[in-house]
């Protein structure tokens, strides 16, 4: 029997965690691409950063989404990392919210939300159009559902005379000092947390426990400023794999709670006290007593609460300072831009389609910068006539070449994880689109790295020598090329809304005509003898590529304006 009571007390705190989880996702979806924007208009300095981390963490009830939301903008470039920091603030304070409502349930009766939930939910999840809101639903119902069935399975723990024995001599055997109690559940709660990836979860666990009694309220507040902490080693992990400003602030987030949890330790005792006064909660009442659970559980919300407020206000005139701490202690790499490495996709950050969709545009366009870097080495090797100095650039373009198809390949991989998602038609479209584009940036780079072979097959042979006219027609067809090159970029990087797509389809033009008069004219000067038919075949192949490069660069213009250019 109690290994059944067992099984239902942590059944239904996985029944809360999926609630929770579901709830949370279901709200991203809603609010969508808002996210993005909110947190981009909203964080001008960093009071309103910080509003914005505590409505949007209130908003998606989990401080972890929001995090994890943040250190991808840093990561791709659309927040600053002084921004970051206090946005993040901004969400301790709005985690807390999650507490105050775990906390309902031990004063109303939850059947009256949970089933017209449910009802309601399984509704709207068969309409297409409001499918989300009954997801939404249904996670509202598990969420209320497995706190009170935690709440039902935790009284009838405490009412077992042994399990209670057990539990409470164990409490009472490895605490036998105050240094030893501070230090045992404060790394209690970061080890569940860690492990379970959910404060929420830990909050409702210490709360079910310090209501029946089975935990001494000193402890419970020890479990929740351990979840302060763990909390932030998700973000950390995430962020291991990303760029150097995404490191940054998820470091800034470990600190801030780290520095709290120290001045809660050493005001432990006053502070406690004020809250438990404030509540009107005796921790040395029994737990038999009328109001005894309800008033531990809002103890420990309360707790929550102000741990959180009191360590933002504290913290959130020195932001600056904590910017150029975790600067100081994550330095940035050296020479990191020639190694293979994607910048914006880190697998462990992605959390909602549309906040993949939004990194993998950003890496896309990284990836069309480093193309276009690679075609203007081209034009350098093409001048270069120190053998030493052409073979090491010739070495850095294949170099370049090689990352190209890796990048091809894990954005690929990364569009599709994101495809086995939930994803609306526009986002189905939009990821079509970034496949075709990365696979005609990548054939760019092909483009580029058979013109740079022909260079080299003529520098090699030691008597294939340009004309004077061969070098100046080629050295106009490298310009518009690069202007090709340059348009697409800026269309890349910007809004597609302020692109003049005619300018790209003009370019692409005169690649074609100045191709066909070249081509044209070869045959002449070759008759002419002004070169051998050795020395144009080299030189046309340069030509022709460079049109072809220009036909690709159309392609992802066409792919990224989801329009045909005429």
């Amino acid at each position: 029997m109690s290994i059944w009571i067992f099984f239902k007390f942590f059944g239904s705190l996985a029944l809360l965690m999926f609630g929770m989880k579901s709830m949370s996702d279901s709200l991203q979806k809603m609010a969508g691409s808002q996210l993005r924007h909110i947190l981009g208009a909203m964080t001008t300095n960093r009071f309103t950063g910080m509003l914005t981390g505590m409505f949007v963490t209130a908003a998606v009830q989990s401080s972890t989404a929001t995090t994890l939301m943040t250190i991808s903008f840093v990561n791709a470039g659309l927040l600053t990392l002084l921004q970051a920091i206090s946005v993040i603030m901004g969400t301790h304070i709005g985690t807390t919210v999650t507490a105050w409502i775990m906390s309902v349930v031990f004063f109303f009766n939850i059947s009256y939300v949970v089933y017209p939930s449910f009802f309601l939910g399984i509704i709207f999840i068969y309409q297409k159009r409001f499918r989300i809101v009954g997801e939404f639903l249904f996670g509202v119902a598990l969420l209320f559902l497995g706190l009170w069935t935690l709440k039902e399975s935790g009284f009838t723990i405490a009412d077992n005379p042994t399990v209670r024995n057990t539990i409470t001599s164990f409490f009472s055997d490895i605490c036998e000092s105050d240094v030893w109690n501070t230090i045992f559940f404060l790394f209690v709660g970061i080890i569940l947390t860690m492990c379970v990836q959910s404060s929420a979860a830990i909050m409702a666990f210490t709360m079910i426990l310090c209501s029946t009694g089975l935990l001494q309220i000193n402890y419970g507040i020890m479990l929740v400023l351990g979840q302060n902490i763990g909390t932030t080693i998700t973000a950390n992990i995430a962020a291991m794999s990303a760029n150097i400003s995404a490191r940054r602030a998820a470091f800034a987030h470990l600190l801030i709670n780290v520095f709290g949890v120290i001045w809660a330790i050493l005001l432990f005792r006053p502070f406690t006290s004020f809250i438990c006064g404030m509540v009107g909660f005796d921790p040395t009442a029994p737990s038999t007593e009328s109001g005894y659970a309800e008033k531990a559980a809002i103890v420990l919300a309360a707790y929550h609460t102000l741990f959180n407020i009191i360590n933002t206000l504290l913290l959130i005139g020195f932001v600056q300072y904590i910017e150029r701490f975790v600067c100081w202690v994550i330095n940035p790499e050296q020479n990191e831009e020639e190694d293979f490495r994607l910048h914006f996709i880190t697998a462990g950050i992605m959390k909602t389609p549309e906040l993949s969709v939004l990194e993998a545009q950003k890496e896309i366009s990284s990836f069309a910068r480093r193309i276009q870097s690679m075609f203007n080495m081209v034009q350098d090797l093409l001048l270069e006539k120190n053998e030493q100095n052409f073979n090491k650039l010739f070495a850095r373009i294949e170099k370049y070449e090689g990352i190209s198809d890796n990048m091809e390949i894990e954005i690929a991989k990364y569009l599709d994880h994101v495809s086995d998602a939930h994803l609306s038609d526009e986002t189905k479209a939009k990821i079509r689109a970034m496949l075709r584009e990365i696979s005609e940036l990548e054939s760019i780079g092909d483009a580029c790295y058979n013109i740079a072979r022909t260079i080299n097959r003529k520098f090699q042979s030691k008597e294939d020598h340009f004309v004077n006219k061969q070098y100046e027609h080629i050295h106009q067809m490298f310009v518009l090329t690069d202007s090709a090159l340059s348009e697409m970029n800026a269309l890349m990087m910007g809004r597609k809304e302020y692109f003049d797509p005619n300018r790209t389809f003009n370019i692409e033009n005169e690649i074609n005509n100045f191709r066909n008069q070249l081509k044209t004219q070869n045959i002449n000067d070759v008759n002419k003898h002004d070169y051998t038919y050795a020395v144009g075949t080299i030189y046309m192949d340069i030509i022709n590529e460079c049109e072809k490069l220009g036909d690709y660069v159309v392609n992802v213009v066409e792919a990224r304006l989801g329009t045909k250019l005429t």
